[in-house]
């Protein structure tokens, strides 16, 4: 519980709060990206359908991170709200307060996060 004791969970909130609006802002940003490519022949040649196209996927990937990073946003809230911010979702442990410095929406201390990767 030592380490619990160092989080500054009012700062962590607040960035957890500015990532979650900068992530909206650019989900509205970049809204237009996300729409159907035009096929008409006229206006665009073949290859530049294809960038069209390779662009809109790259968005769609972004978005799809976007709202990745929001869901692990509001879990992260949730935790601080819960009472359970800053231990570890698989085995319970401190987090270590300078990786949730690092990655505030971070779940999992190092080792079971090492584990998890393997």
């Amino acid at each position: 519980m030592g380490e619990r004791e160092e989080l500054d969970l009012s700062g962590l909130r607040t960035r957890l709060l500015e990532q979650r609006e900068e992530l909206l802002r650019q989900s509205v940003d970049h809204a237009d990206e996300l729409k159907p490519v035009e096929l008409d022949q006229a206006r665009l040649g073949r290859l530049s359908r294809m960038d069209a196209m390779q662009s809109q996927a790259l968005s769609a990937e972004l978005q799809r991170r976007r709202e990745m990073d929001l869901r692990r946003i509001d879990e992260a809230l949730q935790r601080m709200d819960d009472g359970e911010y800053g231990y570890c979702v698989t085995c319970g442990e401190p987090i270590n307060p300078k990786r949730l410095e690092i990655e505030p929406m971070t779940k999992q201390c190092v080792r079971c996060a090492s584990e998890a990767e393997r």
